[in-house]
Formats: C-alpha cells, structure tokens, sequence
C-alpha cells in the first residue's frame, strides 16, 4: 500500500469515465438500485476503479437492501482509509483508497456480525475480478 498513485486533475479525466470521476474524484454517489455492482452475486475481488487496489472481496458482500455494494469488511484494512464527513446535515464515516484517495462510500456501523460493519459502496468506485 505505499505506492501511492497521484495524478493531475486532468490525467484523471482521461483516465476515467464520467461516472467514475464523479464518484472517486469528486465524491458523488450514483443513484440507489442503479450501479453495475448492487445486485451482483458472483464471486470476485472488487478493485479501486482509479487504480486496481484490492478492496473487496464477494465472500465479505451483503444484501443491505440499500441500492449500493454492501461489505462487511475489507479485503486488506490498508486499503481502505477513512475521514469524518460531515456533508448534507449527517455526521458520516467517508472512505476512500489508501492507494490513489478515490472516495469509494461510507462505513456505518449497522451491518451483519461479526464486524457490525456495512461498507456502503459506489458501482462506479469499482472494478470487478474474478
């Protein structure tokens, strides 16, 4: 996890779609129900989109009934770092790659055991292999 990957603002709008700059650059959130990843149940590993970082794996993915990729934990808790947000009137837990700083989600504290954690994720902050 110490290679960091830092681009210019415009190396990033060429390197990523629309979407993807939206979500992991500009910290925006697809709408529910509506991502590549929401309702996917085949086994894989979930990548960082802006730079291929393991961060999920589909033995830790739930059905949080929410609209977006639900984890329960990481792949590598280094991966994976977090900050307070406290945008839009709500006191959150942002998460983002170690690796490049892309936003990926939040993290509350209401899902399954044994962690109580549900990685609330954005399609868009994804990539997908098998």
């Amino acid at each position: 996890m110490d290679d960091k990957i830092e681009k210019s603002d415009d190396q990033w709008r060429r390197d990523l779609t629309l979407e993807q700059y939206s979500a992991l650059r500009q910290k925006g959130t697809e709408r529910a129900f509506s991502g590549e990843f929401w309702d996917d149940h085949e086994p894989g590993r979930y990548l960082c989109a802006g730079c291929g970082a393991e961060l999920f794996r589909s033995e830790e993915k739930f059905d949080s009934r929410t609209g977006w990729p639900s984890f329960s934990r990481p792949a590598d808790a280094r991966a994976i770092a977090s900050t307070r947000d406290s945008s839009h009137g709500m006191e959150r837990v942002e998460v983002h790659c170690r690796r490049c700083g892309g936003h990926l989600g939040h993290v509350f504290q209401d899902g399954p055991p044994p962690t109580g954690e549900r990685y609330c994720i954005n399609s868009a902050s994804l990539k997908k292999s098998l």
